[in-house]
């Protein structure tokens, strides 16, 4: 194990050059700095690279940089940046996001107290192009089966892993069925490895939610989810699964701008 950092926080990296720096700067300002960050290129077509190496240049060894030789999508490049990690914990980002200073500190003292948790995620803000306008609510603190028909029983990218516990699942899976939904799966197979996570109410992480985001949503994103939350559903025993899979389905026929406004609304 690395003996200068506890953490590595890996980030995929598409198209992002107009919000890196600021997700960036936002891990150099966490009170807690015994991390490094390891950020993989999924062929990006703007400057995201020449973002990215500002930072390898300007912070040798805290900052690395690779790249993928095309684009791969989010679980292999993730796959690709977990091959570099020597550390006994990982950590996860997104490139157009942003951390609360304490995140770090507060999550590696949670699990440093709670041994029996392979994982712990948080709460997240969510802003826009008009600054913040609210906030998303995890489900139970120690979800079971039953919460993944609600969706994802914990967000992602806040998301501090023990390294252990990823490797004894082989990572992400990286098949075409899983994309855009390689999280949920990921939890699917920590929870039939027995590994169990916690969920933090606080909002330790600020996830970028604007037009744009929405407008990458396409229903064929929603079929994809109603098969894999079906398989999962059936995996774990959960009754009704179809029933909840299919409700998500149908709200891929609801306009994004309208699921925009529910959401800023109810948030």
């Amino acid at each position: 194990m690395n003996d200068k950092f506890r953490i590595s926080v890996i980030i995929g990296i598409y198209n992002c050059a107009d919000t890196l720096s600021a997700a960036l700067d936002s891990l150099l300002s966490q009170t807690y700095q015994n991390f490094k960050v390891i950020m993989c290129d999924d062929g990006s077509t703007d400057n995201t690279a020449i973002e990215a190496l500002k930072y390898v240049d300007k912070y040798p060894g805290k900052f690395i940089f690779i790249r993928n030789d095309r684009n791969m999508k989010l679980a292999a490049t993730l796959n690709h940046c977990l091959e570099y990690v020597d550390t006994e914990f990982v950590a996860r980002m997104d490139g157009d996001d942003l951390c609360d200073p304490k995140r770090f500190e507060t999550q590696i003292r949670f699990l440093e107290k709670n041994k029996q948790y392979s994982h712990v995620s948080t709460a997240m803000k969510l802003f826009d192009e008009d600054g913040f306008y609210g906030q998303t609510k995890t489900q139970n603190n120690i979800p079971d089966k039953n919460d993944f028909k609600n969706g994802t029983p914990y967000f992602h990218a806040p998301t501090l892993f023990r390294k252990a516990a990823l490797d004894s699942v082989g990572g992400y899976t990286t098949e075409p069925k899983v994309e855009r939904i390689e999280d949920y799966y990921l939890w699917y197979k920590f929870h039939k490895a027995g590994l169990q996570g916690y969920n933090l109410p606080e909002p330790l992480y600020w996830m970028r939610n604007d037009k744009n985001a929405f407008s990458r949503r396409k229903f064929k994103d929603r079929l994809r989810s109603f098969h894999i939350k079906v398989e999962v559903c059936r995996g774990l025993g959960v009754k009704c699964g179809i029933f909840y899979a299919l409700r998500d389905l149908s709200k891929g026929l609801v306009p994004s701008s309208i699921i925009r406004i529910i959401k800023k609304y109810n948030s």
